[in-house]
């Protein structure tokens, strides 16, 4: 924990101003203010995942181009008028940092950010229009998401009592979800079961001979990695495509060595099978689906420096 930085990059500080925030969200919709209660709500979510980057480092928050704010993420209080990241920045960085924050999740929390600033900015009412049931239990799940990484929760964060009705929002949605999902497979294998047997051979002799670094055209996004997975539905090889979430060196390594194993780990984000058209997106989905959404693998790569020989 990062407690001597300047206020207003400090983990904790932002965390508090978080929770002053849902409260007031909270209050403005126990009055029927449901405007006042996205607008609140939007401004709560943005500190929360600046709270979240700067308890693993304040400089995670700060502009990178403003020199000065970096030397105050240092320690180095050279100004008071520090620049921190814009939220498209912020929900780019939690991608990395949370792993259950996928690419779904960042579309939500960059929408209602955008519905704010123009809320905020221009003559438009994007609150005025949007109905409670089309943001409220993704943005619960949003917070529930960050609120994990940190080693806290809901309950913790605005209160148990005032958590009662988020929670059980939550666990509605998740409900909803795992049927929703839990059906698109049926259906799928069910259309893979009504095909020939000698159809069904061939497709999967077909999606045997299917490499992943070849199938980026399956996917929406451009993502850091491309894995095989079997679906769940027909039970032939299928792809999963993900974001890259950490790296770790291997210690073990003969003493002058120029090369070593990097053990990397992905979170999936996406999952298509092109046999029977199964199609996944976001981890929650994902997991519905009984495939885990967390990928390991070990690269042999070239060291970046070699090894000093004892001559320094």
């Amino acid at each position: 924990m990062y407690d001597n930085v300047f206020i207003s990059i400090n983990g904790n500080a932002i965390f508090t101003k978080s929770k002053v925030y849902i409260s007031r969200a909270l209050a403005r919709k126990s009055q029927d203010d449901l405007d006042e209660y996205q607008l609140w709500s939007s401004l709560a979510l943005e500190l929360l995942g600046k709270a979240a980057l700067a308890r693993k480092h304040p400089s995670l928050v700060v502009d990178p181009t403003h020199w000065q704010s970096l030397f105050v993420a240092a320690g180095i209080n050279v100004t008071t008028d520090v620049k921190t990241i814009s939220a498209k920045t912020l929900f780019e960085r939690l991608v990395h940092l949370v792993p259950r924050f996928d690419k779904t999740v960042q579309r939500f929390c960059l929408d209602i950010a955008e519905r704010r600033n123009a809320e905020l900015h221009s003559g438009d009412l994007p609150f005025k229009t949007m109905r409670l049931d089309a943001w409220e239990a993704r943005y619960w799940h949003a917070c529930d998401t960050i609120l994990h990484q940190m080693e806290s929760s809901l309950e913790q964060w605005i209160g148990a009592t005032d958590a009662k009705a988020p929670r059980q929002l939550l666990l509605e949605a998740e409900k909803a979800l795992d049927a929703a999902v839990k059906l698109r497979v049926e259906a799928a294998k069910m259309k893979f079961e009504t095909l020939k047997k000698g159809e069904r051979e061939n497709l999967v002799a077909e999606a045997n001979q299917r490499q992943a670094y070849q199938q980026c055209k399956l996917f929406s996004n451009n993502y850091d990695e491309i894995w095989t997975v079997f679906c769940p539905a027909c039970g032939c090889q299928a792809f999963m495509a993900g974001e890259q979430t950490g790296e770790d060196i291997t210690e073990e390594r003969e003493q002058y060595a120029i090369w070593e194993i990097v053990s990397r780990e992905f979170a999936g984000e996406e999952f298509q099978c092109p046999t029977c058209e199964l199609a996944l997106v976001g981890s929650d989905e994902i997991s519905a689906a009984g495939i885990s959404y967390l990928h390991e693998d070990h690269q042999e790569r070239e060291m970046e420096y070699e090894p000093d020989y004892g001559n320094d």
